[in-house]
């Protein structure tokens, strides 16, 4: 039985909230990797349509605390986290007033996105390696889902590289459809470097749309995941564009053989 250490860090997680498929898939595939014999930690946003009382979400002081830079902003960190119900698996969720309380995920009651969500991806992806580090949690493999986690696999590479906590770490990057056309406002390369980032690092950026987030994720990661789902023309594009650089992209199916495929991506990646 392996004993790998697989991080997820994802949009969402059934059954505490549902509204794409990512949501199912995070909850099947880190059972089945457990089963497996493998160790698995999982983060997701906390966000505020996510009712705590019912899903029995509980603050974990000892994590919490923590500033994270967003720009030249910082704002503070706070970990909570609950139990999937009758699987030994708990989820850790990564919340802050300013970015998550709102009753919402990405758009408004109105369907207008929200403005600042860049700054929540940040904020998340941030926080996520930030409370993996006062674990003192070695994870062998982040497996990173949808465009919201499209900056850990970055960070992996630049900031954190030498931290011995992710220093032997692989990423994978799941890509997952989507129907956002927003472009962000300000600037977003200084609102997403840290130590060790620059300019160059961040090209994939520039168009500061949630592609630039799904285009620096498949960049940045040792292993690229295309689901087998009606993708748009960007997202295609970005596809074609990666296996002309010869991207180590893998088609895995949500079939009968997806946790399959998955166990043995982990394993080889992981030589």
């Amino acid at each position: 039985m392996s004993k790998l250490r697989i991080l997820y860090a994802a949009t969402e997680i059934l059954p505490f909230l549902q509204t794409t498929k990512v949501a199912e898939f995070l909850n099947t595939l880190p059972q089945s990797m457990q089963e497996r014999g493998m160790e698995i930690r999982i983060f997701v946003p906390k966000f505020g349509i996510i009712n705590e009382r019912k899903n029995r979400l509980h603050e974990v002081v000892r994590l919490s605390g923590i500033n994270i830079a967003v720009g030249d902003d910082e704002k503070p960190l706070v970990i909570k986290v609950a139990s999937i119900p009758n699987a030994k698996l708990q989820v850790y969720f990564i919340d802050n007033e300013d970015y998550f309380q709102r009753k919402s995920v990405f758009v408004d009651k109105n369907n207008n996105f929200h403005q600042d969500n860049d700054e929540r991806a940040i904020f998340f992806c941030k926080g996520v390696l930030e409370t993996v580090k006062k674990l003192g949690w070695q994870p062998d493999i982040v497996h990173c889902n949808d465009w919201m986690t499209g900056l850990i696999p970055l960070y992996l590479k630049t900031t954190y590289k030498k931290d011995p906590i992710f220093k032997d770490s692989k990423s994978i990057f799941t890509v997952y459809n989507h129907e956002y056309k927003h472009k962000f406002e300000g600037d977003l390369l200084e609102k997403v470097k840290m130590l060790d980032i620059d300019n160059s690092m961040l090209a994939s950026l520039q168009e500061a749309d949630l592609d630039s987030f799904i285009k620096v994720g498949m960049e940045y990661a040792d292993s690229v995941i295309k689901t087998n789902e009606n993708f748009s023309e960007n997202i295609d594009a970005l596809f074609n564009e990666f296996v002309e650089t010869n991207k180590n992209i893998n088609t895995i199916s949500a079939d009968d053989n997806l946790c399959d495929s998955y166990f043995n991506l982990y394993n080889e990646l992981s030589r």
